[in-house]
């Protein structure tokens, strides 16, 4: 008695909450230890494996597509 829509509302909001719980948690770790091709480039010019003029085109070709 007088459980009808209370009860059900109720689970709804309950899972809900869960789901966005779980949505941001694994959003969360999913980008963990991921570098984009920038950060690559980056990284190899600062030790020095390519040259300045490879990097810079390189970089434009990565700025035009992304």
């Amino acid at each position: 008695m007088g459980h009808g829509w209370g009860m059900g509302f109720s689970i709804w909001c309950i899972l809900i909450v869960i789901g966005f719980i779980l949505f941001y948690f694994l959003k969360g770790h999913t980008n963990k230890g991921y570098s984009s091709a920038q950060d690559i480039l980056d990284r190899r010019y600062a030790n020095g494996e390519i040259n300045t003029e490879e990097y810079e085109e390189k970089s434009n070709i990565l700025k035009k597509i992304g």
